[in-house]
């Protein structure tokens, strides 16, 4: 079945200059389902930008249904960096006739794309569409990875195993999904006083990472590894602050910086593991002279930028470009294993499997910061590398 079914197309009219795009413009050399959807077998793109047309389940939110749009405007006119671009704009999912077929249009298109090694790039909708986004994941066989960037813990903590599916309770349908792939949930940029006692203590239990705002302020390089070991990535939009992107219901004066959630989009980018991403919640009738629109083109921009300065640095191999340290922890009862990159001088630990799966499988590898290699040299276990290791068990 052709992927052209799910999508409706967009006018390039609406955001084009009457003198056309320069030739150093994004606009200038994407593929734009207008007339026709994008062949992607012949034409092969890197990646693939789409909006979807439904925020049924956007709770408090509606409207964000039109951000791709919007965007559009402000990201075709941003200048190219310094590589070809090969990007298809493949156009709008049309909402079905229930949510639950728009998330199933969603599942099928990024399945198709992932499969075919082109980056999904989602716009628009409530964060309800992430559920979406993860069960494209469901048939590729592998344990999933989700880096989460939000203000708050999408969770239903009095209702767990039955909350409805929105945008406030998909956490829930994630976690709480059979058969169950996912390895690692991880949620960045929360603010404290959004988020209960509960549910920081039900991430702790599972062994889950949690970086709050206060962490990442001024430190944005804090979130790196993280970002680096997941599969997908979804962000909110109130993740930023309302002085730098109004447009969302739930926008208030704290939050990440314009330039912090670029930064985070680049490293997304820069991961060699990443393989889908969606902006979520970005509502335009809140959204005072576009700013929002504006700042969300420049993130978008960031993540491209980041996927053409990947370093292909993981898996690790060939051995010989990369450095083993050694060293050991609580009276030599873990020998810790770190790995550094001579290419990008990026981090790893290795966490050693309860049990040998098979010959080549005898670690899970972690991204990691230099700063826990010197915590593990002090004699202290790094947070991340018991984590991971109760999760192995």
């Amino acid at each position: 079945m052709s992927l052209s079914v799910f999508f409706s197309s967009i006018v390039s009219q609406d955001f084009t200059p009457e003198t056309g795009f320069l030739g150093s413009q994004m606009g200038a050399s994407i593929q734009v389902h207008e007339l026709e959807f994008p062949d992607l077998e012949v034409d092969k793109p890197d990646l693939a930008l789409f909006g979807v047309l439904d925020d049924r389940m956007a709770i408090g939110n509606l409207g964000c249904a039109e951000a791709a749009n919007i965007m559009r405007r402000h990201f075709y006119a941003l200048n190219q960096g310094e590589y070809k671009l090969r990007l298809a704009d493949l156009g709008n999912i049309k909402p079905g006739e229930t949510v639950t077929d728009t998330y199933a249009a969603v599942k099928a298109v990024c399945t198709e794309l992932i499969k075919s090694g082109i980056m999904p790039i989602i716009v628009g909708g409530g964060q309800d569409i992430t559920y979406a986004q993860y069960l494209a994941y469901e048939k590729l066989e592998q344990k999933v990875e989700v880096a989460i960037v939000d203000s708050r813990f999408d969770l239903d903590q009095e209702n767990t195993e039955n909350a409805p599916l929105n945008s406030l309770t998909y956490l829930n349908h994630i976690i709480l999904h059979q058969p169950d792939y996912l390895f690692n949930l991880s949620n960045l940029a929360y603010q404290t006083y959004f988020v209960s006692r509960e549910s920081i203590t039900m991430y702790d239990k599972l062994y889950f990472n949690a970086m709050r705002l206060g962490l990442i302020t001024n430190a944005v390089e804090h979130v790196e590894p993280i970002i680096r070991a997941a599969d997908m990535m979804s962000f909110d939009i109130n993740a930023i602050r309302f002085s730098d992107a109004p447009g969302n219901a739930y926008a208030t004066p704290n939050g990440l910086f314009g330039d912090e959630a670029c930064r985070i989009c680049r490293y997304a980018g820069m991961s060699d593991k990443l393989t889908s991403i969606g902006f979520y919640e970005y509502n335009p009738s809140f959204d005072n002279r576009e700013q929002t629109a504006i700042l969300l083109a420049q993130m978008i921009w960031y993540f491209i930028d980041g996927f053409y300065n990947r370093k292909h640095d993981a898996p690790l191999v060939p051995k010989s470009a990369y450095i083993t340290y050694r060293t050991s922890v609580h009276n030599d009862a873990y020998e810790l294993v770190f790995v550094k990159s001579k290419k990008s001088d990026r981090w790893w630990m290795q966490v050693p499997y309860s049990g040998t799966k098979s010959v080549n499988e005898r670690y899970h590898l972690v991204p990691c910061r230099y700063e826990d290699y010197q915590l593990a040299v002090s004699g202290e276990m790094p947070d991340l590398w018991w984590k991971t290791h109760q999760k192995l068990i």
